[in-house]
């Protein structure tokens, strides 16, 4: 059984999130996406979860299925921020949970700690250490994973408020961390720089605030399973059998990869910030360090290196982010949406477009240049202007832009985008 899962979402009690989110558009969206596995998202908080439990039913496998039958799996999203050794931490962790029952224990016992009901992803001045021993008191099957591993501000490895490894961050209870999220910014092939990392298994998952299909799964895992459980996924994962790949954006795409300073329009690889002294060459104020510069400072290991059984990983752009270049249209707009269904209709889903579809079919169909976008996408070989300090990066066909709308992703806050015409002569192609 073929399993396409994106196992980090948020309903829609999240900040900055659409207020549009209900289990019926999930469904809805990743069935045209190609998923049949999606994370619930943020269980933490009451009147999500009540949903959650008037929409999904259980069968004791750990799946939760809706009245058709889709797939979801008990997940959320929390905020640690405290102090240690000196500095204050904030990190993201995913919850994995196998039921409603050990939901239920783990809200209470958070719900002594802090407040659940202010927002779908909840913060404590709890350290991680002391988190992990709590959650893992509560059920063994709970699986706790830094999410974004590599983001500035909320990164287990970020460059703002991180530690350099799982040990320094978990210390004691870094036995209980098996699994890693790669996050938008970086891939398996950063990750594999560096060694210390290899007993980790890497996953992808789309951190998305919305249902639309350029959100959920932008990134997602394959896995092939003889049946599927919440147990027959853990063991996938983190055994790395039946683990087929991940799907990832660039990560050029990810908000934080190049450094930069947004207020200035600035953006540089991280050999030219070290030549700044990491320093704007604008207004003389600190860079934000990106997850390249970030990946560099800690690999034992040089570019292109792929250890023993790691996992293989395809870079994937959206569909629909695809067609905007394309045609120049917003996103959202009645010529990309057509377009993006007319490919569904034919093909079944985006999934199979982007991945399976025959060249010669779309090119029939769609003409060239769509089949040309497609098959480079397949292979890899699109170019995207690097994202930094909270700006997306931009997908660059010939002399045609496309920059993914504004959302609140990897970092606690929403950031208003720049016009592309703006972003397109960003400082990077002064300093890059």
């Amino acid at each position: 059984m073929r399993i396409f899962s994106d196992l980090h979402i948020h309903g829609r009690y999240s900040r900055a999130t659409s207020k549009d989110l209900s289990i019926e558009n999930l469904e809805k969206y990743a069935k045209i996406k190609g998923i049949n596995l999606l994370g619930t998202g943020d269980f933490t908080h009451p009147l999500w979860l009540r949903e959650l439990k008037d929409k999904l039913r259980e069968d004791g496998s750990g799946i939760l299925k809706t009245k058709s039958g889709f797939n979801f799996l008990l997940q959320t999203e929390v905020s640690l921020m405290y102090t240690q050794g000196g500095k204050g931490r904030k990190i993201h962790l995913l919850l994995f949970a196998p039921d409603f029952e050990t939901v239920e224990s783990i809200n209470d016992w958070l719900s002594k700690r802090g407040r659940l009901d202010y927002d779908g992803r909840p913060v404590f001045g709890i350290s991680a250490p002391e988190f992990a021993e709590g959650i893992k008191g509560i059920d063994e099957r709970i699986e706790i994973v830094p999410a974004h591993a590599w983001t500035p501000w909320f990164g287990i490895f970020g460059s703002a408020t991180g530690f350099d490894s799982v040990e320094e961050c978990f210390q004691d209870q870094s036995k209980h961390i098996r699994m890693l999220e790669t996050g938008l910014s970086s891939d398996p092939e950063m990750n594999w720089r560096i060694s210390r990392l290899d007993r980790y298994s890497l996953i992808s998952n789309s951190d998305s605030h919305s249902f639309w299909p350029w959100r959920i799964g932008r990134e997602m895992n394959v896995n092939d399973l003889k049946e599927l459980s919440y147990d027959s996924l853990m063991k996938s994962f983190t055994t790395r059998r039946g683990f087929l790949e991940t799907i990832e954006v660039d990560p050029a795409y990810g908000k934080y990869h190049y450094d930069g300073h947004r207020m200035c329009n600035i953006s540089m690889s991280p050999q030219y910030a070290i030549k700044h002294k990491n320093i704007c060459p604008v207004c003389g104020r600190p860079l934000t360090i990106g997850v390249l510069h970030r990946v560099e400072e800690l690999a034992d290991r040089p570019a292109g290196f792929v250890p023993e059984g790691a996992v293989p990983f395809r870079r994937i752009i959206p569909l629909a982010e695809l067609i905007s270049a394309l045609t120049g249209a917003a996103l959202s707009s009645k010529n990309v949406m057509s377009k993006y269904y007319a490919l569904i209709q034919k093909f079944g889903s985006e999934v199979e477009v982007l991945l399976n579809a025959d060249g010669e079919k779309l090119r029939l169909e769609f003409g060239d240049e769509l089949a040309e976008a497609v098959l480079k996408n397949r292979e890899g070989k699109l170019e995207v202007i690097p994202g930094y300090d909270g700006v997306y990066g931009i997908l660059k066909i010939g002399d045609k832009l496309v920059s993914t709308e504004d959302e609140d992703n990897e970092h606690g806050n929403s950031v208003k985008k720049e016009q592309k015409g703006k972003n397109s002569q960003r400082g990077l192609l002064e300093f890059s």
